[in-house]
């Protein structure tokens, strides 16, 4: 299989939790306690994610903005 890389944005909740998310594959998120763990549980996610992809990844992640109102 051909290796891709793929962002993962990483966000801790209000429980303290670490919650990652895969922009480039819709639904594709996972959580843990520890950064370790959780890099773990996002690395098995995604090979989770791709198998259901029977299409080409058409979303490419393009970057995150703050915006002040």
């Amino acid at each position: 299989m051909e290796k891709k890389a793929f962002t993962v944005v990483i966000e801790k909740d209000e429980e303290g939790w670490l919650v990652a998310d895969v922009p480039e594959l819709h639904g594709c998120h996972t959580q843990a306690k520890s950064m370790d763990e959780l890099i773990k549980r996002v690395k098995e996610v995604i090979e989770l994610c791709s198998e259901d992809k029977t299409e080409k990844f058409s979303n490419q992640f393009v970057g995150i903005q703050m915006v002040e109102v």
